[in-house]
């Protein structure tokens, strides 16, 4: 079937799949981190708690790196 489609196309089709994928995991990876936690992460993101921002972000950076390694060497 691949060998049909263009390879252009089917590289930005799996450029988005991965990306879709990629939000999802964080999106989860942020709720079940939620659930984790003593504090609720909204509240402390609007206080401006640089600690639970810097939490968040490195979770993010680290799934994301994550996905883009995996998506990366599927392709091969």
């Amino acid at each position: 079937m691949t060998t049909s489609i263009d390879p252009v196309i089917l590289n930005v089709l799996y450029a988005c799949m991965g990306g879709v994928l990629t939000l999802s995991f964080m999106w989860l990876g942020c709720k079940v981190f939620s659930h984790i936690v003593n504090f609720s992460i909204p509240e402390q993101l609007a206080q401006g708690n640089q600690a639970v921002g810097l939490m968040i972000m490195g979770m993010f950076i680290g799934i994301g790196t994550a996905m883009g390694l995996v998506i990366g060497l599927g392709l091969n």
